[in-house]
């Protein structure tokens, strides 16, 4: 996975090139990961144009669309996809989906997530997006566009693009045969765009106050967090095959689709002729 130098778009990533077992890798230029697109401006970023972004996949609460709504490339489509959507509708708003305001307040962060309570808090908003309606449906429907014939170049999104964004990359990157320790690795790789592009709010919340480690529990991501997820994938469903078709509802043509369309073989010698193509 290679970082993107977008200078409107945060956290901007191509799953592409990630390796996979029996030394195939993962197609560039189909598949992207970034944080929301409210300043996405492809005149002034030709990074962001020279994708070709087809599809956009939003995986943010209704609230936090309204309050900083996607800029969707020229011509292409948005698909609402409401992780969160279940927690929301009983009253509560995850961590996840609330960045900057628990950032802008460090008494309620404390509150919240002081104590050693953000990584307890963060692991069971990650298990959350296993056993929740509104999570396996958002899920499905992201595999379910990506196998699509025109989706592709697809990107998804959320809020910052590490948790309910990194969840997916997870799930998609196992599908299509990555290693355990591939995929933790890719997982943690994006926190520095994240610190980086959350740093000023950051500044605010230690100015005001805050402590440090409880700004970290918010902004960053933890092999913690991503194991309590795929623990409860193992639980309920055995593999990440069966959470697919089974939980998520992707039928089993839909998951070879979307191999054929973002797996590249190995070569048979030489270099590889298809890793940074669509």
């Amino acid at each position: 996975m290679s970082a993107i130098p977008s200078t409107t778009v945060a956290n901007l990533r191509d799953l592409g090139g990630t390796e996979l077992a029996g030394g195939g890798r993962v197609r560039g230029g189909v598949l992207f990961r970034s944080g929301q697109l409210d300043r996405l401006d492809p005149v002034a970023d030709p990074a962001v144009a020279a994708l070709g972004v087809r599809t956009v996949v939003d995986l943010r609460t209704r609230a936090e669309r309204e309050a900083r709504p996607d800029r969707i490339p020229e011509g292409g489509r948005l698909l609402l996809a409401d992780v969160l959507a279940d927690q929301v509708a009983a009253g509560s708003l995850p961590a996840a989906a609330r960045l900057r305001q628990l950032l802008a307040d460090p008494v309620a962060a404390e509150r919240e997530l002081g104590g050693g309570r953000g990584p307890e808090l963060f692991g069971q908003i990650y298990r959350s997006f296993v056993t929740t309606d509104s999570a396996r449906a958002a899920y499905g429907a992201f595999l379910t566009e990506l196998a699509e014939p025109d989706a592709a170049p697809l990107l998804f999104h959320c809020t910052a693009g590490k948790d309910r964004t990194g969840w997916a990359a997870t799930v998609v990157l196992t599908l299509l045969g990555a290693s355990p320790e591939t995929v933790r690795a890719e997982y943690l790789s994006v926190n520095a765009a994240v610190r980086e592009a959350f740093a000023p709010l950051v500044e605010g919340f230690t100015v005001q106050g805050g402590r440090p480690e409880t700004a970290l529990a918010v902004i960053g991501v933890v092999p913690e967090y991503l194991a309590a997820a795929l623990d409860e994938v193992e639980a309920r469903y055995g593999s990440m095959e069966a959470y697919a078709t089974e939980g998520l509802g992707v039928g089993a043509g839909a998951l070879e689709r979307i191999r054929a369309r973002l797996v590249v073989p190995p070569p048979a010698g030489g270099a590889d002729p298809g890793a940074g193509t669509g």
